[in-house]
């Protein structure tokens, strides 16, 4: 199957053209019954049907055919020939992946990957061609597909992202508790065979238990007991607490194919697998452990129905990729993961000095995603929505902290936003819910966050009906568009609204008042043959540069006001080459650093702006003396340009 697009330059019209075969996995009335069994009472484990097994039952082959798409909402009504959504979906399953014999998607090479500019839709089929795909074949809201359509997702993530989660056999897990009292030690060896050798990666878990026989809910934190979430809110509650030292398995900011991970599964490597494949692997290895022991600690009873995962920050993308990959999760709880956990990779990019795809921690990510950054953002097939939404129809609260810029909130609430959207569709939206709010320290609880807290773990953990999950609290985001990241889902048309007709100005820096301590150089790689430089040993690394001949000057003017990107084409050699001041009008000035790729010259963003109709002034100081910045856009338009974007307005000699 081949699918290619192509973006206009000049970011005033997107070209799509594509020759696709859309194909669907068909998932008939008996798998609905399996997945949308609901639990006998409250919290009653079912037993779940493998997808292979389950769809042996059907006798429907999956259809190629591409035909025009229907005149119909998003979901807006059951499809023919399909199961309604008129099912309890369970609030946690007792097997890691629900969908591990459903088919595989295409994984396709970047080339062949489509343009979509906004998020790609959760509910859409991998093999479907997005600018041409019709229902039933395409797209599905039905729950009884879900299970597949995740494991869809659950691929992407890892062949795009992390690398492959490697599957354990039971047989393979030894599982032990020592302990006296209400403290102990759960120790896990799991064993994998290679060419016949037996090689052993162990994990020893510190675990805190309630006094009593239970059976008592469980949290499992990112290398503390309770991850960065006070501990009272648990140990108060009768809730046990497992300890995951992550570093037993893969060493934190220290990635090597000496750590234990990586010796146990010797194809895998620091090239193609990032830690968050390996963290994730682990948290299911201590949840292994305690099906093994069948929930048995000591004299108490661990309810295997009733585990969490919580961390934050780094270790909050990490409880977000655990609870993502592990269905036997039934409360995920990411406190400020940032960019490369909740936020989506695509909106992040719209942004202005935050954790973009390509500036996140490499050791966490295989290399190979790299390749996606920048404007590439748009050929990524799914995005970190879509990895919140696999923690679907199962309990996630997310957490975030706005005044932390690098955590890019604003691309978290828009993941959040249209996470709900998924809940929303299968009858569950009480089982999701955010916090984006400031007002304290980083990885520190502030009051209201506090209290969406203990609501999800007395709802999910305790089982306490009478308690409000339907949170959704952001108030520093209160007037962004989400929507437009969405419209296009049920559709033909992946682009923004209004993108054909997007505004785009475009200035060379060598045409705009240049102050005495910048260089114009000479350059064929540059655009118009230039691009500027600040004087060699000149720098302001702690504070903007205020001083006229310290600036780059660029007087502007918009037709409408409305939101709009500004984008620059640098060139970073090194990390100590990497940096701008940048602002618009009196605002504050924004320390733009670390900015990626290095070595080459790409288009970075700066930052979405809120402007008004009529004249306005972006001012660009120096930070460091090795970065280069050849080109200004500036556009209605959400994504930086490629290439040398548009031709600009105004040539200088």
């Amino acid at each position: 199957m081949e699918l290619k697009s192509r973006i206009g330059l000049n970011g005033r019209h997107l070209n799509l053209a594509g020759t696709g075969m859309g194909t669907c996995c068909s998932i008939i009335a008996g798998l609905a019954l399996v997945f949308g069994l609901a639990f006998s009472g409250v919290w009653g484990m079912a037993s779940v049907v493998s997808a292979a097994e389950a769809a042996k039952r059907s006798t429907d082959p999956p259809t190629t055919k591409d035909t025009q798409l229907e005149a119909r909402s998003p979901g807006s009504a059951t499809k023919p020939g399909a199961v309604s959504n008129n099912l309890t979906p369970p609030l946690v399953y007792s097997v890691e992946n629900t969908g591990a014999d459903c088919p595989p998607p295409p994984l396709l090479n970047m080339a062949d990957l489509p343009v979509i500019q906004p998020l790609p839709d959760p509910f859409m089929w991998s093999a479907t061609n997005p600018t041409n795909w019709a229902y039933p074949t395409g797209r599905s809201t039905n729950f009884a597909d879900w299970p597949c359509r995740r494991a869809e997702i659950k691929r992407e993530i890892e062949h795009y992202e992390i690398g492959p989660k490697p599957i354990v056999d039971m047989n393979n897990i030894f599982a032990s508790y020592s302990g006296t009292g209400t403290t102990g030690t759960l120790t896990v060896r799991v064993t994998n065979y290679v060419a016949g050798t037996p090689r052993t990666l162990t994990l020893t878990c510190a675990v805190a238990l309630p006094a009593g026989a239970g059976p008592f809910p469980a949290v499992i934190g990112m290398n503390s007991p309770s991850g960065s979430i006070p501990e009272r809110i648990f140990s108060s509650r009768n809730i046990a607490r497992i300890t995951y030292s992550h570093n037993q398995v893969t060493t934190y900011y220290r990635h090597s194919n000496l750590d234990p991970f990586y010796q146990l599964y010797p194809h895998l490597n620091t090239t193609n697998s990032g830690q968050y494949a390996a963290w994730a692997w682990g948290v299911s290895r201590i949840i292994d452990a305690l099906y093994k022991l069948g929930g048995q600690l000591g004299t108490a009873t661990i309810n295997l129905e009733r585990i969490a995962v919580t961390g934050c920050s780094y270790a909050g993308k990490m409880a977000l990729f655990a609870g993502a990959l592990d269905e036997r999760i039934a409360l995920t709880i990411a406190q400020e993961p940032g960019g490369g956990g909740a936020a989506a990779w695509r909106v992040s990019e719209t942004l202005g000095n935050v954790e973009k795809l390509g500036a996140t921690d490499r050791n966490w990510f295989k290399d190979s995603m790299f390749d996606f950054a920048g404007a590439n953002v748009q050929k990524l097939p799914h995005d970190h929505h879509e990895l919140c939404a696999m923690v679907c129809p199962r309990a996630l609260l997310v957490l975030g902290n706005p005044p932390y810029v690098w955590l890019a909130e604003e691309a978290g609430y828009v993941s959040c936003r249209v996470v709900l959207e998924v809940y929303k569709t299968f009858g569950i939206e009480d089982r999701f819910g955010f916090n984006i709010v400031g007002g304290h320290n980083h990885c520190v609880l502030e009051t209201t966050q506090s209290n969406a807290v203990v609501a999800f773990v007395e709802r999910f953990l305790l089982g306490n009906p009478n308690v409000n999950t339907r949170i959704r609290y952001a108030p520093d985001f209160a007037a962004v568009d989400y929507s437009r990241w969405t419209r296009w889902w049920g559709t033909t048309n992946p682009i923004f609204p209004g993108a054909a007709d997007s505004y785009t100005q475009t200035f060379e820096l060598e045409c705009a008042t240049v102050g005495t301590n910048w260089l114009i150089v000479a350059d064929t790689s540059a655009s118009n043959g230039k691009y500027l430089t600040v004087r060699p040993g000149v720098q302001s690394l702690s504070v903007a540069p205020t001083n006229s001949w310290d600036l780059v000057i660029i007087p502007f003017a918009v037709t409408n006001a409305g939101n709009y990107l500004i984008a620059g084409r640098v060139y970073c050699p090194n990390a100590d080459g990497d940096s701008f001041w940048v602002k618009v009008d009196n605002e504050n000035w924004v320390m733009h650093n670390s900015i990626s790729p290095q070595g080459a010259w790409a288009w970075y963003s700066f930052g979405t702006y809120a402007l008004s109709a009529g004249a306005h002034t972006l001012y660009i100081g120096y930070r460091e003396d090795d970065a280069l910045l050849d080109k200004i856009s500036i556009s209605d338009h959400p994504f930086a340009p490629t290439g040398m974007g548009a031709p600009a307005a105004t040539l200088c000699p």
